[in-house]
């Protein structure tokens, strides 16, 4: 099989000749060209490789039916609708340590260049001046840097500013002790941060939270001789309020790499003032750092076509090559106990829980993905995967949750389903055999033993003599064969009886309704669990 790579904005040639090296892989690259060959690209598609140029829309992934991947050759992925992405059961990677190195050396070069005033000795050296006095600046060791996000970027920086004498504060609300001990940087309220750092420089993501996170009010709060440097994401910082600020003296100047919108209007404020030094969306852009991030999404997407590796996916954390496979027949497994699972219930699903005994501390979450997907696609919800699993579920209106314990009795990893809906609930487990195939070993209150494949009938029969004869009957003379047959009943006598067959084929031509009409039987239903 070929999985067709297309290539919407340019991307350094290291990573397009790892695709191309592969040979179950097609290269369509249509960077630079024209929106409607794009489009015509996609219609085959298997994965989009895109920087930020090219906005992956609601309305562009319904060109691309067959999508599984997109790519984001750089850290963020604001040009990505995520949502309809991961609604459509699309994985969306990027590559967020390829260019922290780049990032955090311009975010420093800004700054030098702020507080030594590079840039206006520069021009004018140019004019031919020799003016020393002017250009007078300040050093950097012993002033306060406030790194708002800590992350791998905001922390190299930190380090950075160490090496230059500067003392490090920082804020970041998911950072925990351990590592800000480990950078050496003290956490602070972003506000305490913003009365204290002498420079403040801005290394976390674009989201509703921090939208304008440096407004008006924030900007009051820093020093007169403070600077901003930002170097993340330009909808971070209330440009009007900033160029404000920096006219009125209320800070010392500002150095911005990444604005609004982009590319910078000519006609905007911040380009018309002093003490700004601006940069035109520069920091990721070495030819270090483009080759590292091109390597690196190409190996993504290949790994992700090829071997299901979901490691650099955002919105599918975790879920790695490595882990995939380890975790094969056990989330297939999964899948199938959820099949069966739906054909026990009457009624709309409202909640559905996962049980996983066993050892691997990594299994939980995949393992009721993989449920709930088995689930979703019983009730014919196309496309469901891993990626959209969830979402789809609670979309639904389906609740859902896991717990570990310990494994079924007599084995070492078992997955449990169950479902409530209505008018009822229904449970049922399987066991791993030798860690390479399942079993299905329960149902409700009932232990089986049958194999989780293909056509599997359930009846619910009272415990009385003749039953299995009957249905064998009914089965034979429909020429239904039978592959095994599991008849299981309670421990205490007078109860009714369960019965798992194996059959090879649908039931058709009325013969679901015959055995419903035998006097003895109480229920049948029959599920399909793939094969």
């Amino acid at each position: 099989m070929t999985h067709r790579v297309v290539i919407a904005d340019r991307v350094a040639d290291a990573g397009l000749r790892l695709l191309a090296a592969t040979p179950e892989i097609e290269v369509t690259n249509c960077a630079g060209k024209p929106r409607e060959e794009l489009e015509r690209a996609l219609a085959g598609a298997a994965a989009l490789v895109v920087r930020s140029e090219t906005r992956v829309t609601a309305e562009l992934l319904t060109r691309a039916p067959q999508l599984r991947v997109i790519a984001r050759a750089g850290t963020g992925v604001d040009n990505i609708d995520v949502h309809a992405a991961t609604r459509r059961g699309v994985a969306v990677m990027n590559t967020p340590g390829a260019n922290t190195v780049s990032a955090a050396e311009h975010a420093m070069g800004l700054l030098l260049g702020l507080v030594r005033h590079i840039p206006w000795a520069a021009e004018a050296m140019r004019r031919g001046e020799w003016d020393r006095k002017r250009f007078e600046g300040r050093e950097l060791r012993g002033k306060t840097m406030g790194v708002v996000g800590l992350g791998r970027i905001g922390g190299h920086v930190a380090q950075l500013a160490r090496a230059f004498g500067m003392q490090v504060v920082g804020h970041d609300p998911y950072l925990s002790p351990e590592r800000a001990a480990e950078l050496q940087v003290r956490l602070l309220p972003l506000d305490q941060l913003l009365r204290q750092a002498d420079v403040v420089t801005l290394h976390v993501a674009h989201t509703e939270q921090t939208h304008h996170l440096i407004n008006a009010e924030r900007l009051k709060l820093m020093k007169p001789t403070a600077v901003l440097v930002n170097t993340a994401r330009g909808e971070l910082v209330d440009e009007a309020a900033l160029a404000d600020a920096i006219r009125d003296q209320r800070i010392g100047g500002a150095a911005i790499d990444v604005f609004a919108v982009e590319p910078l209007p000519p006609e905007a404020p911040l380009r018309r003032l002093d003490r700004v030094i601006l940069t035109p969306h520069l920091a990721a852009s070495t030819a270090e750092a483009q080759e590292r991030v091109s390597v690196e999404i190409c190996g993504a997407v290949r790994d992700a076509l090829l071997a299901g590796d979901l490691s650099f996916a955002l919105n599918v954390p975790g879920i790695s090559g490595d882990l995939l496979r380890r975790l094969g027949p056990l989330l297939d497994l999964s899948r199938r106990l959820g099949r069966l699972a739906l054909a026990l219930v009457d009624g709309p699903v409202t909640a559905v829980e996962v049980d996983y005994g066993g050892r691997d501390e990594a299994a939980p979450r995949p393992v009721l993905m993989a449920a709930v997907e088995g689930l979703l696609s019983a009730m014919n919800v196309e496309p469901v995967s891993l990626v959209n699993a969830l979402l789809i579920a609670e979309e639904r209106g389906i609740r859902h949750a896991r717990r570990t314990g310990a494994p079924e009795p007599g084995f070492e990893t078992t997955v449990g389903v169950s479902l409530e809906t209505a008018r009822g609930r229904a449970r049922v487990a399987g066991a791993l055999v030798g860690n390479s195939h399942g079993r299905v070993i329960r149902i409700d209150d009932y232990h089986v033993d049958v194999a989780p494949e293909g056509w599997i009938l359930v009846i619910r029969n009272r415990d009385v003599p003749g039953v299995i004869g009957r249905v064998g009957t009914l089965l034979g003379g429909a020429g239904i064969n039978i592959g095994a047959y599991h008849q299981a009943r309670l421990d205490l006598a007078g109860h009714d009886a369960l019965a798992a067959i194996a059959v090879d084929q649908a039931l058709m031509n009325g013969v679901l309704d015959a055995l419903a009409k035998v006097p003895e039987i109480q229920q049948v239903r029959l599920a399909y669990l793939g094969a």
